[in-house]
């Protein structure tokens, strides 16, 4: 198995419970770089990945897939840690390497552990109260979308299909007892609660 660690924004006291106990837990644990070494170091011994900062798609390619195989290869027997700073789901590096591993590697179970990303503790540092609705970008084409408070799911999707969005995932009282997250678009109901989440997202060409 693989975990994707989110670390947070690089206080070592902003890291979860359940990311130290996972990296505790871990038989290795793999980072992107040194700030993420140094968080995950009194937890175990840390294995630097090396990604190149360059525009070489050939480069980049083959320095992604060499690492996605080695990380495979201590993940399909064991588990196997990839801790990283922010959140291993929102702009980060363990999303391209976990699309590399399920497209090489499909037996390979893969999971996240969130973190508190940059834009939340950029809120919380600046002490910025954001209580409307922001844009997130960093300059590419928008091609996903999230409404919070999703009471009205099956109407949301219905309006956003009209703008070009196909793919819709909703999330209801996330990591509680009563978790509910429906990923077929037909099944949307009608109506959703306050801790309601809707992900859209347009399909990429």
């Amino acid at each position: 198995m693989l975990v994707g660690v989110g670390l947070g924004p690089g206080d070592p006291d902003l890291m979860t419970i359940k990311a130290v106990e996972t990296l505790k837990r871990a038989d290795i644990i793999f980072v992107p770089g040194r700030l993420a070494s140094d968080l995950v170091e009194p937890y175990g011994t840390p294995h630097i990945l090396e990604f190149p900062m360059t525009r070489d798609k050939d480069v980049l390619q083959s320095h992604w897939e060499h690492n996605a195989d080695k990380v495979a290869e201590y993940a399909r027997d064991g588990l196997a840690a990839f801790g990283l700073i922010g959140d291993p789901n929102f702009f980060s590096t363990f999303t391209h390497l976990s699309r590399i591993i399920k497209l090489r590697h499909p037996g390979i179970l893969i999971e996240t552990i969130p973190g508190i990303s940059s834009i939340t503790a950029f809120a919380s540092r600046t002490n910025i109260s954001i209580d409307t609705s922001f844009t997130v970008s960093d300059g590419s084409p928008v091609n996903d979308r999230i409404i919070l408070k999703a009471r009205q799911p099956k109407k949301i999707a219905e309006t956003l299909r009209l703008e070009g969005f196909s793919d819709f995932i909703l999330g209801q009282r996330l990591f509680s007892d009563t978790e509910e997250i429906i990923t077929n678009t037909e099944d949307m109901p009608d109506t959703g609660d306050y801790f309601s989440i809707i992900h859209a997202r347009k399909q990429r060409d």
